[in-house]
């Protein structure tokens, strides 16, 4: 006997798309990155149908040595992140989105002056030896808030499919850096001491000039996520 459409079977039938649909639906996924701003990860969630929310945290240490003017350093860098943001498709069915958010920015350089030749520094045109001086030491942070504006493909809650691979590409806006230096150890004469504070205030002024041409972080990243 043919079914016919009888409220019971038109019942049945809503509930088997419904349930259909409820296992298609993604709810939410995690991601781990890895890229420009280090490794990290992101909880990916719905907002609306063309429109989804990210929010993670990036780790990225980093030493090296730069030579700034007439005095080389010693940098123990660390930079972490930990980000808003909002992935745009225009197409419901797209890959491809607009991002843009803002990131808490707790990027921080430790600097360690290491003395030249000689074992002296070099400061605004005057010499100054270690065993007078003692040592230098300071640090190199940026502003705290940082808007985030970038492009990207993939998406990590794409229906009926757990694994994702995705890539972002953009920058944020750190702003002009902010640098203080101390000499720590001074011992000889409080007027040598005196001219030493005014020449590294010098040489701070110098170095934060440097450092702020880099107010622009660029962000390359790679992802992996599983949806759930």
């Amino acid at each position: 006997m043919a079914l016919k459409h009888t409220p019971i079977a038109l019942a049945a039938l809503a509930a088997l798309a419904a349930t259909a649909s409820a296992q298609a639906q993604v709810g939410a996924a995690l991601t781990a990155d890895l890229g420009s701003t280090g490794a990290g990860f992101h909880l990916v969630v719905p907002m609306e149908r063309t429109l989804n929310g990210r929010f993670g945290a990036n780790y990225f240490k980093h030493d090296f040595e730069k030579r700034s003017g007439l005095v080389d350093y010693k940098l123990d860098g660390k930079l972490a992140t930990f980000d808003v943001l909002f992935d745009w498709y225009a197409l419901s069915n797209s890959s491809f989105r607009l991002t843009g958010g803002v990131l808490y920015n707790g990027t921080r350089f430790n600097a360690t002056g290491v003395p030249g030749a000689g074992g002296k520094f070099s400061f605004n045109g005057n010499s100054y030896s270690t065993t007078d001086i003692g040592s230098l030491k300071g640090d190199v942070t940026f502003r705290r808030a940082a808007p985030y504006l970038g492009i990207g493909w993939g998406n990590a809650l794409t229906p009926n499919k757990r694994w994702n691979f995705g890539a972002d590409i953009g920058a944020f806006w750190q702003g002009k850096a902010t640098v203080n230096l101390i000499p720590y150890g001074c011992t000889t004469s409080n007027a040598v001491c005196g001219q030493l504070a005014k020449d590294v205030a010098v040489e701070e002024l110098r170095l934060q000039d440097e450092a702020s041409d880099y107010k622009i972080y660029p962000v390359l990243r790679a992802s992996v996520s599983y949806s759930f």
